[in-house]
């Protein structure tokens, strides 16, 4: 048995991330030489990984072999030599480990991670939560299964309603070809599951059988109901409960609990464009949210309506197979290089990620730190930088560069592709997308990028603004989502009797850190109003931020005695006063940018402003002088 643990360690670091291996190096051995030269890794370059740290061979090689021979005594019981660095020494870790400086203040975020990892929990506290305190989580995706199972851990007894008759929620209904996620595996993840990823970035079937695997180690399938729609949640005044109306397979019924947590998500209704004649069009047409099973394009001329993330994603998949693809752009879009796309990880290093919890967290810190705040100094706006049409600030005006310098290789010798697909706004005003074969598949010859705007769809294709018709036997939209219109698959109605929507004025939702609303006591609403990780990182990071914010939030209501929270108005309106006004400063509200994370008034409602540290501090204690408390109803004291 340890011989071929001995055997599989020194063959999984072979193609193990150096800088990642030298971290795990360090704290199984405590010998801090490995921090100095001519160890130190150089800085990687853009989502790069630098496996190799940049390093000599041979000084790789040195490495590679220490750190075998310390997993492998650690596996025959040797203790971890510093189990618990501390913050200074973390910090100073990770920025060797990235080859560039990391603040001290992000020593405590690190340990925090660290802990998670080594213990395989939540840093939480016991939470105190009355007896008999229930819970309904609608949703049973990303959000719903989180909020249950750390609901449950709390004693909370919790019912999930799911309208699926699958769990999973966005990556059960999507299944377009070519589906997958843009954020690495092993960010893209719950921070207390160990999950054997099989690629580097997961495809969608991968993400859906993760998710059904998570409901089962978490045991949430007996308080799972599938097939059952919310049609309406009501505050009960009197009783002090939601009382949350539902359609079942059976019935209809109306479900009661003390809390309700939303976790519908922002990417649940399909947005299709507003085009004269769209309802003329005799071919097959699908939104790729709502891709048909057996759909068969051999053969067909195909348009494509749209060129985001989606988009991206189908076109290179079904290129090929359908005799022609008309793309129709509205806007260019920034795209990075995808050096791992597609790419299996390697048995061993999978082997390492799943049994070597130092390996996985250095790993996975390594990750964040790339696609955290690194980027967010360059989405400020500099008044004072003279080109704001193509950048906001020194720092953007290189993104561009960089960019520019890739598309312009990508699509050499197609100076039409080149004039077409460079946007005219600056780097991060939309979602940096990831060339999964993009440009690749923009230079074939059975494929037309369109910026020409459609004016009509006609029955058998569209007629654009210059008066030519294209033809196409099936019509996709690739036109993402109505993001705007936060809880809007059911109606919700709070304290004053108001719905949600008419205090949000239908698309101007705000919530006090995306998370509570006031005059809506006791409701969470997880993936709320700003709080999508704008500038990159995990949605699950901030997720699992808003979970340990609410149960911090019950724990301080049970011991005060109150089981009713609704949020204070002044409280809320400063902090979204304070989110306008960080925004007004950033890349998202650049006068020359449309994009789906502005409402049809302008302002920004989905991209949460904040640094990943700032919110992390944000929400990692409730303070209850936020809230107006109550006790609870008469008949239940």
């Amino acid at each position: 048995m340890h011989e071929t643990f001995a055997t599989t360690v020194r063959a999984a670091v072979r193609d193990a991330n150096v800088p990642t291996l030298l971290m795990v190096l360090v704290q199984l051995t405590g010998d801090q030489r490995w921090l100095e030269a001519p160890y130190r890794p150089t800085r990687g370059r853009g989502l790069d990984e630098n496996d190799t740290g940049g390093l000599p061979e041979q000084v790789q090689d040195e490495i590679r072999q220490a750190a075998a021979d310390a997993i492998i005594a650690w596996h025959h019981g040797k203790p971890v030599a510093l189990p618990d660095p501390g913050e200074a020494l973390l910090t100073r870790m990770l920025s060797v480990a990235m080859g560039e400086s990391v603040p001290a203040e992000y020593g405590p975020m690190i340990a925090d991670d660290l802990g998670i990892a080594t213990r395989g929990e939540d840093p939480v506290h016991e939470t105190a939560v009355p007896a008999g305190f229930t819970a309904i989580v609608v949703g049973a995706g990303i959000s719903g299964l989180l909020a249950a199972h750390r609901l449950g851990a709390a004693g909370v007894e919790c019912t999930i309603v799911e309208k699926n008759d699958h769990v999973g929620g966005t990556w059960w209904h999507n299944r377009y070809p070519g589906c997958g996620v843009d954020v690495p595996s092993h960010l893209y993840s719950y921070s207390t599951v160990v999950a054997d990823w099989p690629r580097y970035y997961a495809s969608r079937d991968q993400l859906h059988d993760y998710l059904e695997d998570v409901a089962d180690q978490w045991r949430l399938r007996d308080r799972i109901r599938l097939s059952t729609v919310v049609l309406s949640a009501a505050w009960d005044e009197q009783a002090r409960v939601w009382a949350v109306e539902v359609d079942g397979p059976e019935r209809r019924e109306t479900l009661r609990a003390n809390i309700l947590i939303s976790g519908v998500g922002a990417f649940g209704t399909p947005k299709l464009p507003d085009l004269p004649g769209l309802a003329d069009f005799a071919g097959e047409s699908c939104h790729t949210a709502q891709w048909p099973e057996g759909l068969d394009l051999a053969g067909k001329r195909v348009g494509v309506i749209g060129n985001g993330a989606s988009a991206m994603q189908a076109v290179p998949a079904i290129a090929g197979t359908a005799a022609s693809l008309t793309l129709f752009q509205r806007s260019a879009h920034w795209v990075a290089p995808f050096e791992k796309f597609r790419r299996d990880i390697p048995g061993p290093v999978r082997f390492l990620l799943r049994e070597v919890p130092l390996y996985r967290f250095w790993y996975r810190e390594r990750l964040a730190w790339v696609l955290n705040d690194t980027l967010y100094e360059s989405l400020q706006r500099d008044p004072e930088w003279p080109h704001p049409e193509r950048s906001i600030n020194a720092i953007n005006d290189g993104h561009r560069r960089f960019f520019t310098r890739y598309l312009e290789s990508e699509l050499a010798g197609r100076p039409d592709l080149i004039e077409k697909a460079t946007p005219d706004y600056p780097p991060f005003g939309k979602r940096i997308l990831l060339d999964n074969g993009w440009y690749r598949t923009l230079r074939r010859d059975d494929v037309e990028l369109v910026t020409d705007p459609i004016e009509r769809i006609l029955p058998a294709g569209a007629r654009l603004k210059s008066g030519r018709e294209v033809e196409f036997d099936v019509l996709i939209f690739a036109t993402g989502f109505d993001v705007v219109r936060f809880l809007a698959s059911f109606e919700v109605t709070g304290r004053d009797g108001r719905t949600l929507r008419e205090v949000w004025d239908d698309d101007d939702a705000q919530a006090y850190l995306g998370t509570a609303i006031p005059g809506f006591p006791n409701l969470f609403c997880l993936y709320g109003p700003n709080t999508q990780a704008g500038h990159g990182g995990s949605l699950i990071f901030y997720l699992e931020c808003q979970m340990r914010y609410v149960l911090s939030l019950l724990d301080r209501m049970s011991r005060a005695g109150a089981t009713v929270a609704d949020c204070r108005p002044e409280v809320s309106e400063k902090y979204n006063a304070e989110v306008a006004a960080a925004h007004e400063r950033m890349i998202w509200t650049h006068p020359g940018i449309t994009t789906y994370y502005r409402n049809s008034r302008g302002r920004v409602v989905v991209s949460n402003p904040w640094r990943v540290l700032d919110w992390w501090r944000m929400t990692k204690e409730a303070d209850l002088a936020d809230y107006r408390i109550d006790g609870p109803a008469e008949g239940q004291r």
